[in-house]
């Protein structure tokens, strides 16, 4: 794994986003309304909207194009919608939060 530390977890808005752009595609790391972290590629698997700018709630958002809710744990869409966004493993060392970007390029973290 690759990990690369894209700031503090106060930098996450709870129940919201924030986008890191890498040329492979962007990641949308969520915080849930518990504080849980979630790193997803930010393309919903129905129209490819952009699913850091979708209602966080519990661990799901609903994507802002179609209202396609998506678990922040699988990437998986609930029934019975098909489709699964990519998944991206995220951890918390010390108050700063680290997401494994192997399967992606360069990011862009400033």
């Amino acid at each position: 794994m690759s990990w690369t530390d894209i700031g503090t977890i106060a930098d996450i808005p709870v129940r919201g986003s924030r986008v890191i752009r890498c040329s492979g595609g962007d990641i949308a790391i969520f915080k849930t309304a518990d504080g849980k972290l979630f790193a997803l590629k930010d393309r919903c698997p129905h129209k490819a909207g952009p699913l850091s700018q979708g209602i966080v709630h519990g661990h799901f958002v609903t994507c802002p194009l179609h209202n396609w809710v998506i678990d922040l744990a699988s990437g998986e869409a609930n029934a019975p919608d098909k489709g699964c966004t990519g998944t991206i493993a995220v951890r918390v060392e010390m108050d700063r939060v680290l997401v494994d970007l192997s399967a992606f390029a360069t990011a862009d973290v400033a």
